[in-house]
């Protein structure tokens, strides 16, 4: 450890004291807040719109804008530790303006609080060369809040892997929607990503050090990688075959605009990002491997820890709270969350949820699914010819329903008695997909939610999605009536099914 550097012995020691985060709802700062409050920290979150952070023991939230300098002052007062996570490019051309007026306005009210310190998220970029925008904006910020008199940590990262993270967002658009890729010369240009859990730990470290002096930690992944080896490695992970032609011509300008036409939801940021390639963006100063006992992952298994907490969180949605009952604006009929592709809908039934669950719990195998049999009998019999496993029935038989059990060409995933059941499909499709039951009381009797998730890989499964669309929707809203109605053993009408598309809250 540096002779300038003491470590604090334990969390409880700095339990006591005030941190604010800023940027908490952005992604790596609502992820941050998790931790802090996991190691039962004192928060003050202070964000533009408060109704976006849930409430949590030792968690308050006060509104406030770093280009209010009055209300990020009194949101600063009694702080010992300030996390700064905030940048603008969000704002168009004028990000480096708020940026440095932002910048300015916390310096300022750290200050006057009589902040101890604060611990700032930047970028990697070499000063002495051509620097994009984006990184000259990073750098600045951290030499204003240095102006603070607080000592100042700041964290230097390159690019941030994670399920979310607008850097993995990109990458992954890219390869899911390309099978051939043009590649300009800035491909091969070096970069060092880094997995959100090993930049959340160095963040929470900086908690953990006092110093008497100003630090800055470049910090980054195990290996070195250009953007088009994060390309291949994304999509061998996901099972796909990507070319990549390299043309001269291609300028990061014209990168960013071709850009638009594949990712248009994060267009505007990602053209800052892109022209921010021009120089290798690598660890040069090894201060955080002396001064942490963090070794960051790999660029491989920081994708595969990526694509697995997608996998965990969609797990953990319960999709009767998660959907909003006002459809948002959807895609062709569905509604994209991430990579996976949602369509949901609902039917109420005067059957009590028992009665109601009762008929899921029964599906499958002799049963069937309730409706359409020929049309299933001729997915099954498709599925066989291409090695699939076809319609086999039930293991356990009868209503029993255990999770890992494999109900005709579907495995279930999830399961509570009388409440929900997940089905994975093992047949076979260009992706993996997910067949959702929930039953919920509604004050007159129940209401059953049937909602289909598709993970496409790549353009197959998207041509499949939407070209398979038509006739799923037929038949999931013919067997969402026919299982109401199964509820109910005929004595009365089940209502008319009505789609919901919606997103997660």
């Amino acid at each position: 450890m540096p002779p300038h550097e003491k470590k604090r012995n334990t969390t409880a020691e700095v339990a006591g004291d005030v941190i604010l985060l800023t940027g908490a709802s952005g992604y790596v700062g609502s992820l941050l807040l998790k931790a802090l409050i996991a190691g039962n920290y004192r928060v003050r979150c202070a964000v533009r719109r408060p109704e976006t952070i849930q409430a949590a023991a030792g968690i308050s939230v006060v509104g406030a804008d770093v280009l209010d300098r009055g209300s990020i002052g009194a949101a600063m007062r009694g702080v010992d530790t300030a996390f700064y996570l905030i940048h603008s490019m969000n704002a168009g051309r004028s990000f480096e303006q708020n940026d440095r007026k932002g910048a300015r306005n916390f310096a300022h009210a750290a200050r006057k609080a009589g902040v101890r310190r604060i611990i700032y998220l930047g970028g990697l970029g070499n000063r002495d060369a051509t620097l994009s925008a984006h990184l000259r904006s990073r750098l600045e910020v951290g030499d204003l809040l240095r102006t603070s008199g607080a000592q100042v940590i700041e964290f230097r990262a390159s690019a941030i892997i994670g399920a979310g993270s607008l850097s993995f967002e990109m990458v992954r658009a890219l390869a899911e929607r390309l099978p051939v890729m043009i590649t300009p010369r800035w491909v091969t240009i070096e970069a060092q990503p880094i997995a959100i859990d090993d930049v959340i730990s160095y963040l929470m470290a900086g908690l953990a050090f006092e110093t008497t002096k100003d630090a800055v930690f470049e910090i980054g992944g195990a290996e070195r990688v250009s953007y088009g080896g994060l390309l291949r490695e994304y999509a061998r992970q996901r099972g796909l075959r990507r070319a990549m032609i390299r043309v001269p011509v291609l300028t990061p300008r014209l990168s960013s605009w071709w850009l638009r036409l594949v990712t248009p939801l994060q267009a505007r940021v990602g053209r800052e990002l892109i022209e921010g390639v021009r120089q290798a963006t690598v660890v040069t100063d090894d201060l955080a491997a002396r001064s942490f006992s963090i070794r960051p992952v790999g660029i491989r298994k920081a994708i595969s820890d990526a694509l697995r907490a997608e996998d965990q969180k969609f797990a953990a949605i319960r999709w009767s709270h998660a959907l909003s009952a006002t459809p948002p604006a959807s895609h062709l009929g569905s509604v994209r969350i991430g990579n996976r592709l949602v369509v949901s809908q609902t039917i109420d039934t005067t059957a009590a949820p028992a009665a109601a669950f009762a008929p899921i719990r029964r599906i499958g195998g002799p049963v069937g699914w309730y409706y359409g049999r020929w049309l299933w009998a001729m997915r099954a019999f498709a599925d066989q010819i291409v090695g699939g496993p076809g319609m086999r029935g039930r293991k356990s038989g009868g209503e029993l329903v255990n999770v890992g059990d494999r109900i005709d060409f579907w495995q279930v995933s999830a399961f509570e008695p009388d409440r929900k059941l997940t089905l994975a499909a093992e047949m076979k499709v260009p992706g993996r997909a997910w067949l959702d039951f929930e039953v919920e009381p509604n004050g007159t009797g129940s209401t059953i939610r049937q909602t289909a998730i598709f993970d496409p890989a790549g353009l197959s499964g998207l041509l499949y999605w939407y070209l398979s669309m038509p006739i799923h929707q037929v038949v999931f809203a013919g067997m969402l009536r026919s299982i109401a109605a199964a509820g109910i053993a005929g004595s009365e009408p089940a209502l008319p099914a009505h789609s919901v598309i919606g997103t997660p809250s």
